[in-house]
């Protein structure tokens, strides 16, 4: 199922002054870019050894990311681990009883995604990716 971390999604206000930080400070290389509209984010991908770190921008404050930075600040936002196939875990995880976000995974910048609730693994919200080429 789980073959390594695959990034760790932080939610920032400022995508721009995150990477100020992240990128021209610690040196890391942007992977990838992207507004991801049906998830209410603009993000970026950077590249930290076999792993990157997810920034995440709401679009707005009702979006989901926006509701988090309401709550709880900027900060930590999840934890996705690599699966080479997120259908099929998808589909284990609904057998056992595992509380979902999604029910079908979805297309994200890392992949083809889904989310688990956080009641389900102890408040922590956790994504699963599979990367496509």
């Amino acid at each position: 199922m789980i073959e390594k971390i695959h990034h760790i999604g932080i939610a920032v206000h400022s995508l721009d002054g995150a990477l100020k930080f992240y990128r021209d400070t610690f040196g890391l290389h942007v992977h990838a870019q992207a507004e991801i509209e049906d998830q209410g984010v603009k993000a970026a991908l950077l590249t930290i050894g076999d792993s990157e770190i997810e920034l995440l921008q709401p679009l707005s404050a009702e979006s989901p990311v926006g509701k988090f930075l309401e709550r709880k600040g900027e900060g930590l936002h999840h934890i996705c681990f690599q699966t080479p196939d997120v259908d099929a875990d998808l589909e284990a995880l609904k057998a056992k009883g595992v509380e979902l976000v999604d029910q079908k995974p979805r297309r994200g910048i890392a992949g083809m995604i889904c989310f688990l609730h956080p009641k389900a693994s102890r408040g922590v919200l956790v994504e699963l990716a599979t990367p496509v080429d």
